[in-house]
C-alpha cells in the first residue's frame, strides 16, 4: 500500500510482541494492529519507563503520553495508580501511560522539575502540554486530558 510520497511514517514496537511496525502518523490515532501477531501496537496499561528508556517511551511515541512520576512509598501515588490503569485501558490508541519511579530515575524527575509526587505530566513529543501535581479524582484528570487528546 503505497502512500503520498511526503507523507511521514513511524515506527512504533508492538506493546505485545516487540515487532517494529511502520505506519504512516496520520494514522497513529487508528490504534493499529500489529503485522506479525495481530495484537494491537499500542499498551492497553501503563508502560514503565527509566531514563534509559524515556525518549523511546515517551518523546519519539507519535501518541500523546501521560507520565506519572511516582514512588513506591508514596500514599497518593497509590490511589492515583489504579485510576491510571483504568485510563491506560479506556484510551487504549489515543494516549499512552508511562510509569516514571523517581527514586530510580532522578534525571528525568529532574528534567521536568518534579518536586512532589504523583505528578502526572502530559507531553506530545517532547512538548509539555499539561502538568497535574497531585492525586485528583478520574474525572478531574480525564477533563484535563480531554482539553489535549
Amino acid at each position: 500500500m503505497a502512500g503520498d510520497p511526503g507523507e511521514e511514517y513511524v515506527e512504533q514496537a508492538c506493546a505485545h510482541c516487540g515487532t517494529v511496525n511502520r505506519f504512516p502518523r496520520r494514522r497513529a490515532k487508528d490504534d493499529p494492529k500489529c503485522g506479525r501477531c495481530g495484537e494491537k501496537v499500542f499498551p492497553r496499561r501503563p508502560v514503565e519507563a527509566t531514563d534509559a528508556t524515556w525518549r523511546a517511551e515517551v518523546e519519539e511515541c507519535p501518541l500523546p503520553v501521560l507520565v506519572d512520576f511516582w514512588a513506591p512509598w508514596c500514599g497518593p501515588c497509590k490511589v492515583v495508580g489504579p485510576i491510571l490503569e483504568q485510563i491506560a485501558a479506556e484510551r487504549a490508541g489515543q494516549l499512552k501511560v508511562v510509569k516514571v519511579n523517581v527514586d530510580e530515575n532522578p534525571r528525568t524527575a529532574a528534567l521536568y522539575r518534579v518536586q512532589s509526587i504523583p505528578t502526572l505530566v502530559l507531553l506530545r513529543g517532547p512538548l509539555k502540554l499539561d502538568q497535574i501535581v497531585g492525586a485528583l479524582p478520574k474525572a478531574a484528570i480525564e477533563a484535563r486530558l480531554d482539553r489535549f487528546v
